[in-house]
């Protein structure tokens, strides 16, 4: 088979390499793709906003199937757009997408079918909010209504900055939309549930807990994820009986009865407290870089996965994984989240030996003048598997190390809490 793949992160150059390790891939097309994915497949650099630019691509290279990474296509309509001309394509339709395309929509769902998630507003003007900081207790959540790229979330632990952060978004500051949710925040654990669903049935497709402050001991404003590990731990088999009976079969429920059901990645945000579930965000495709660290224990064909998905076929799929633990660390240009430098050199890639478990994706980088520069925010994910998480983190550090990339930094203390429970 022919697979398009559309995307240009560190999430895509996993999946690349996954559905490059397949029997049934016969051809890859990136789009756009990164330098990492021009090693295993063919870049195509084409806007994926430009939906009928991206069906001629997918007509010429003669494509049998298409997988969509990234939210925003998702949540603009792609899945729609191309199942109208006959394209076999994995992803949910735009109005499933709203899963993660609205926080008001999402949170709606929850109140209509019980689904446990921290008491909120929707507001459209400074008086609800207010009127809503005053009868919730500090800390409050503000959430941009529509994608914000990771950057939409602020825990505020001040009346005042939960003004000042809702009128930001009231004026504008992320173009999707001028409406916000606020919440009470929810003290507990995070984790990262993850499933693959087609219109008849869904299959686990394993667990991770994602980094998204950009400091050590989880300081200083959020990010799109500094690093990930899986599987979560804290996800044991009664917790994830409790998700599967009061999130996922409601949500999925939900859909099917307005006549969209959902199919593709689904990505469930959750804060364990006292050992029950609640429903932080979803996101409608695989987490970056929860992905990283997912699809290395992945033992099943994925190709194999996503054709039965894209034919309803889930059902008599078996997905099998490795028993091993997985962790990436990610290389960030200097001044990430907030202003970086673009097209710097990345030297000394040819030179880091990497193992059967280890992995370099790339995240923003691209080929310029022959030579791989940054491009992104998010560089490079030195990803590894092992036995123990402790051991994998002082191998991915050496790995780092060894790159030695001056205009970059990293976090050197993700896992640091299964690491702690690790080593007591």
């Amino acid at each position: 088979m022919n697979i398009g793949l559309i995307g240009s992160g560190g999430r895509e150059h996993a999946l690349c390499q996954k559905i490059y390790d397949s029997k049934f891939s016969k051809k890859i097309v990136c789009i756009p793709g990164n330098a990492g994915t021009s090693k295993i497949a063919e870049n195509v650099d084409v806007d994926i906003k430009n939906f009928k630019k991206l069906y001629n691509i997918i007509k010429l290279k003669k494509i049998d199937l298409v997988v969509v990474g990234p939210e925003e296509p998702l949540v603009n309509g792609l899945v729609d757009f191309l199942s109208k001309k006959k394209i076999k394509v994995f992803g949910p339709n735009k109005f499933a997408s709203k899963l993660e395309g609205s926080k008001a929509f999402m949170k709606k769902l929850c109140k209509e079918n019980n689904i446990p998630t921290a008491n909120f507003k929707v507001c459209k003007n400074k008086k609800q909010v207010i009127n809503f900081i005053n009868n919730n207790k500090l800390p409050l959540v503000v959430k941009a209504d529509g994608l914000a790229a990771g950057k939409g979330v602020t825990i505020c632990n001040t009346r005042k900055k939960v003004i000042n952060i809702s009128e930001e978004i009231f004026k504008g500051k992320f173009k999707s939309s001028k409406k916000l949710v606020l919440e009470e925040y929810l003290e507990g654990e995070e984790a990262s549930f993850f499933l693959i669903v087609d219109k008849k049935s869904y299959k686990f497709f394993g667990t991770a807990q994602d980094h998204k402050r950009v400091k050590e001991n989880d300081l200083g404003p959020n990010t799109g994820g500094m690093g990930a590990y899986s599987p979560a731990n804290i996800v044991n088999k009664l917790i994830k009986k409790k998700i599967i009976s009061r999130i996922v079969k409601p949500t999925l429920h939900a859909l099917k009865k307005k006549n969209n059901p959902y199919r593709g990645f689904l990505y469930i945000g959750l804060m364990i407290k006292n050992n029950n579930p609640y429903l932080i965000e979803f996101n409608v495709r695989m987490g970056d870089p929860e992905c990283q660290v997912i699809l290395p224990r992945l033992k099943s064909d994925i190709v194999k996965i996503f054709y039965n998905a894209v034919n309803n076929n889930l059902k008599k799929t078996k997905i099998e994984w490795k028993k091993n633990k997985s962790m990436t660390v990610v290389l960030c240009a200097k001044g990430y989240p907030g202003n970086y430098k673009r097209n710097i050199i990345i030297k000394n890639l040819n030179k880091i030996k990497l193992e059967k478990s280890d992995y370099i994706f790339h995240a923003g980088t691209k080929i310029k003048d022959n030579k791989i520069v940054s491009s992104g925010g998010r560089v490079l994910n030195f990803s590894s598997s092992g036995n123990s998480f402790q051991k994998i983190r002082k191998k991915i550090i050496k790995l780092l190390k060894k790159l030695n990339w001056k205009s970059g930094f990293f976090r050197k203390d993700i896992g640091w809490k299964v690491i702690k429970n690790e080593n007591n």
